[in-house]
């Protein structure tokens, strides 16, 4: 029987209308009818890639110190009135980019989105706030120091990605946080946080025309554009074995990372995440199946997908005993050469197309997740339907995708970190 068409299970969205500001800035908006709240989403190209050598964790501290306080906001002001509003906020620092968000009563939007551009696009930096906040920063890289885990994962990405800005942590190097400067906070925010470089999504209970028209005389339209810095080198994994050794972990981790296409390449993409669907997605997928179910050889085995600007990567993680290390390498590596000589079977390909449509499905239920998903293309130039990737999906077969998709899997290929308890 074929497969229904994954993009019907798309529910009716409607389609995005872009708006451009005077100054360059763009606006992006969608009404979902049935929707309770508004969704406010500023999205920047102010990840941590864009840190010079003295700037380790500069985007992340900067996000922080967006929250204490702007040219018409004092410290913790912004987070009262929009909880009185009935609202709610938050915040994210990734690799690439930087999005602030709001929840909102429709009633509430138009105040709410002066509130959000005073504070992303005004932050006052005061000297004393930017002490106590770098504690704060420093306290959460502390958090994440002392976490085994986390430290494992660090390693593996300063192995595999040596020289890149994807091998160095978000929240930055200690040293050099110690001693950053409001100055150089503000710098950072003038030479990133230009019109040219933001996008301001808008989705939910919403009268697209009044919160445009309303836009129009906001920070954002005050906003002037900058030079754009030059374009981010590509990713390119470096494979290898390395072990660790970290005190307090519990069991043994086996991590490999392996190099995928870039966000920009939509069809590599959604190969990509059909691929680690049906190697590690469910128990019925190959990987989970063969180490956990059959061998019994890992506590749990995962391999996730993390699409990114420069380069997108697959990273698993099997946590074990520290001497079945060798058998689950071996086996990961049977597990592909096998699927590499035998192929994909019709029922096992069709219920991967069915997760990955329905995850994607499932993430725009929510007025945050639309307002996330269309504020992060059009800040990257992607400006096509919501309905492509679930298209694109009905464009692979099994075969393309163990031809073109599962080499760039290869277990030889990878960077492989096995760490293991002190």
């Amino acid at each position: 029987m074929p497969l229904a068409p994954t993009h019907s299970l798309l529910p009716d969205l409607g389609v995005p209308r872009d708006h451009q500001l005077a100054n360059g800035a763009r606006v992006v908006t969608l009404p979902l009818a049935e929707a309770p709240l508004v969704c406010l989403d500023f999205w920047c190209r102010a990840g941590s890639i864009f840190e010079s050598s003295q700037e380790s964790g500069m985007a992340h501290f900067l996000e922080h110190m967006v929250f204490k306080g702007s040219e018409q906001l004092g410290p913790g002001q912004f987070d009262l009135r929009i909880e009185a509003m009935g609202g709610s906020s938050n915040a994210a620092t990734g690799f690439d980019d930087v999005h602030y968000h709001v929840l909102i009563p429709p009633e509430a939007a138009p105040a709410a989105l002066d509130l959000l551009l005073d504070l992303v696009l005004r932050p006052r930096l005061e000297t004393e706030a930017f002490s106590m906040e770098r504690q704060v920063v420093l306290e959460e890289l502390a958090q994440s120091e002392d976490q085994p885990d986390e430290l494992a994962l660090q390693k593996l990405l300063e192995l595999g990605c040596p020289g890149h800005a994807y091998g160095e942590p978000i929240l930055g190097r200690r040293e050099l946080l110690q001693a950053q400067t409001p100055t150089a906070m503000a710098e950072f925010h003038q030479r990133l946080y230009g019109a040219n470089r933001c996008v301001l999504a808008l989705t939910g209970a919403l009268e697209p025309s009044e919160l445009v028209e309303h836009i129009g005389a906001s920070a954002l339209a005050d906003l002037a554009a900058v030079v754009e810095p030059p374009p981010r080198p590509a990713l390119a994994v470096c494979a290898g074995h390395h072990r660790l050794a970290l005190p307090r972990l519990e069991s043994a981790r086996l991590l490999m990372l392996w190099g995928l296409p870039p966000a920009a390449d939509l069809h590599g993409v959604m190969g990509a995440d059909l691929l680690t669907t049906v190697l590690a997605e469910g128990r019925r997928s190959r990987l989970v199946e063969r180490l956990r179910e059959q061998l019994r050889i890992v506590e749990s085995i995962d391999l996730d997908l993390h699409v990114m600007e420069s380069g997108s990567f697959a990273l698993l993680e099997a946590i074990c005993e520290p001497d079945e290390l060798p058998a689950v390498r071996q086996a990961i590596s049977e597990v592909w050469t096998r699927l590499m000589a035998e192929g994909l079977p019709d029922a096992e390909w069709r219920r991967a197309q069915r997760l990955v449509a329905n995850g994607y499905r499932f993430g725009l239920e929510a007025a945050g997740g639309v307002a996330g998903l269309i504020g992060n293309n059009r800040l990257w130039g992607r400006c096509h339907g919501l309905s492509l990737p679930l298209e694109d999906i009905e464009t692979w077969s099994a075969d393309a995708l163990l031809q073109s998709c599962l080499p760039l899997l290869d277990p030889s290929q990878a960077c492989v970190l096995e760490a293991v308890p002190a």
